[in-house]
């Protein structure tokens, strides 16, 4: 399939369909006129790649975890360094949080003072 049928069967625009391919999370033949081919498989990876996003995932970390997703929900097959990944993104995102809830407070006192 082309690129707007993709893009029409996902409700993901052509560019974002461009950026993944680019960031190796979404392959592309090329037919002998030059346009991006897609496979049936490719709707399926495009919804994974959503809902990874989704969850707060990078392209970078999504790109190590993709080989491991299957299905749209997605499910992961689970090996230790899928775990670690998982988990390292986890703990990076509970310290972001901590951050924002300190940066918070901090506003909030400044809102409270005349």
């Amino acid at each position: 399939m082309l690129i707007g049928e993709l893009s029409r069967r996902t409700g993901v625009s052509a560019r974002l369909l461009r950026y993944y391919e680019s960031q190796g999370l979404l392959d592309a033949g090329r037919g002998t006129n030059g346009y991006r081919s897609y496979d049936e498989d490719s709707v399926v990876t495009v919804r994974q790649i959503r809902a990874l996003l989704g969850a707060g995932l990078s392209t970078e970390v999504i790109r190590e975890v993709l080989p491991c997703v299957r299905g749209e929900r997605p499910e992961f097959e689970w090996c230790a360094e899928l775990w670690d990944i998982l988990n390292g993104e986890l703990a990076a995102m509970d310290a972001r949080i901590g951050d924002m809830q300190r940066s918070r407070g901090a506003l909030a006192g400044f809102l409270t003072r005349p």
